[in-house]
């Protein structure tokens, strides 16, 4: 006899269960630390290992924004009306920002990385190209000029394109998972720690924006290395290190980070995807940037 429908539902949905953590190990799916100044690789750990980088994934989104910015496209005061896509193709985390509403280039990056706000990332990719789908392209067409072989973008949030909201199941346009490597995402923030102005975003323990109906609104860094007291990295002479650069997680990629810091005259970047939880991935990026900023600084 056939299985009944009722039993094959929840074999395929256990399956489905299944498959969705293939993506995230304990204690990582792979890990990285290197040199800022150099690109030198001071530890690495199945390091062109694909993984899905989650809401890491902004860090393109920053690094196209702020290009535009030097560009002259456009200014960090400018303002921008939010479209449908920004709601329709995003979930909590965000600002909540509606369409016909508006705020400035500066406050929606703010949002993106401090409090990871999904609807700020469309709202400045589609600001910057046009459409949702040309800044996607742009993204793709950065990541091959910067050697990022291994990655593939299909949004600017790092959103699944199936996920759970308040036990209602939410599918997105895109076709698949953001896929990257602990690698790529070097070469993506070696790029980055350039840029003075980053760290103007990545920086704060806590945001504070003027939202879409003018107002304020304030929020904690997801970056518990900077964040908890219990997790930063502290220098010798009582500094804490860690200015940056972004957290992410998502069910089927577990919890990732590209963080970095600087001990006197030394930076160093640390990448870790696709760790089974949090903790795992925040004890990690600490002991590996440590220990990077140790020998960095000897």
């Amino acid at each position: 006899m056939g299985m009944k429908p009722a039993v094959l539902f929840f074999a395929a949905a256990a399956l489905c269960a299944l498959a969705s953590f293939a993506n995230r190990a304990s204690p990582y799916v792979g890990a990285l630390s290197a040199d800022a100044k150099t690109g030198r690789v001071l530890f690495e750990a199945n390091a062109d290992a694909e993984a899905y980088p989650a809401s890491v994934t902004k860090l393109m989104t920053l690094l196209l924004v702020l290009e535009d910015v030097e560009a002259g496209r456009y200014a960090l005061t400018d303002s921008i009306c939010a479209t449908d896509d920004a709601t329709r193709l995003s979930e909590p985390s965000w600002v909540d920002f509606r369409p016909g509403e508006k705020m400035t280039v500066d406050d929606l990056l703010l949002a993106l990385m401090v409090k990871s706000a999904n609807d700020a990332a469309v709202a400045l990719g589609v600001n910057s190209a046009g459409s949702f789908d040309a800044f996607v392209a742009r993204m793709n067409e950065r990541a091959r000029e910067l050697g990022m072989t291994h990655t593939r973008y299909y949004n600017p949030n790092g959103l699944p394109p199936v996920s759970r909201v308040n036990g209602r199941v939410r599918r997105y346009p895109w076709k698949s998972f953001n896929v990257t490597t602990c690698r790529d995402q070097l070469k993506l923030a070696l790029e980055l720690v350039k840029k003075p102005q980053v760290f103007k975003y990545t920086s704060q323990k806590i945001g504070a924006v003027t939202d879409g109906r003018g107002q304020k609104l304030t929020f904690v860094n997801h970056n518990n290395v900077m964040v908890k007291n219990k997790q930063k990295v502290v220098n010798p002479d009582g500094t804490e290190a860690v200015d940056g650069l972004k957290t992410g997680y998502i069910d089927a990629g577990g919890s990732s980070i590209v963080l970095t810091g600087r001990r006197g005259s030394a930076r160093a970047v640390v990448v870790v995807l696709g760790s089974n939880s949090a903790r795992e991935r925040d004890d990690t990026a600490a002991h590996l940037l440590s220990d990077a900023l140790s020998a960095l600084s000897w």
